[in-house]
């Protein structure tokens, strides 16, 4: 009788054995699914602080680049330094006003007799870190030499002298002062890089007598993000 049951037991042992060996390998694999698991909410966990921090990205650096050449820096006036709400610091300094047909390039030709006015100015970053891309600078005009045909549309500002008055008008970056690094991409917002200087072209979009001279034209910066006192500050050109 006890031959014929060591076999079974020995069975039973080896079924205990092999259910134990199961479970360990379960256990196992439950454990690498664990840990693949942890690891994979680790990697993919967003503001993790082992990974890099995101830094600004080039907006389109050859485009820009080819768009906004270097150049010079130019002569220029005493500059002005303005700070923001948002604690942005920018320096602005007036290069040249002028009238040109084409200010900024192909545009629509102006009516016989007209043009369009455009003066340019330095703008830079005076911070040390990636500011907004803004054009604090308005130009302005006298008000008797808009024809009547735009009048209406040169709005006068506080601040600024009676008689002057601004048209709508665009700005643009025409060249990066001794190479400055282009604008950069951050969040969606266009920002000027540390230490960057820019010079800066803003036109008017509709004309004004051909008979304006340079010394005509004037640039201010007038908005309230800029001057909390209303009152319009000017951007002196060199020789004035």
């Amino acid at each position: 009788m006890s031959n014929s049951r060591q076999p079974y037991r020995t069975h039973r042992r080896r079924k205990k054995r092999n259910a134990g060996r199961i479970g360990l390998a379960g256990a196992l694999t439950g454990a690498v699914g664990i840990a693949a698991v942890a690891t994979a909410i680790v990697v993919v966990r967003p503001g993790d602080p082992g990974g890099d921090a995101a830094s600004p990205t080039l907006a389109g650096q050859s485009s820009a680049t080819a768009r906004h050449p270097s150049v010079p820096s130019p002569e220029a006036g005493p500059p002005v330094n303005f700070t923001t709400p948002e604690g942005y610091g920018y320096s602005l300094a007036a290069v040249e006003s002028g009238t040109d047909p084409e200010p900024l390039g192909a545009t629509e030709a102006p009516p016989p007799g007209t043009t369009y006015a455009y003066a340019d100015y330095v703008l830079t970053n005076s911070q040390r870190r990636p500011v907004l891309l803004d054009y604090p600078a308005d130009l302005f005009m006298p008000r008797a030499q808009v024809p009547s045909s735009a009048r209406e549309r040169c709005m006068p500002q506080a601040g600024i002298p009676d008689d002057m008055c601004t048209l709508p008008n665009r700005s643009e970056i025409t060249g990066r002062v001794d190479g400055a690094k282009p604008p950069v991409d951050e969040n969606g917002s266009s920002m000027i890089p540390a230490g960057a200087s820019y010079v800066v072209r803003i036109a008017s979009e509709l004309p004004v007598d051909e008979g304006v001279s340079a010394e005509d034209l004037r640039l201010y910066v007038w908005n309230a993000r800029y001057t909390s006192d209303l009152t319009g500050i000017e951007l002196a050109f060199p020789g004035d």
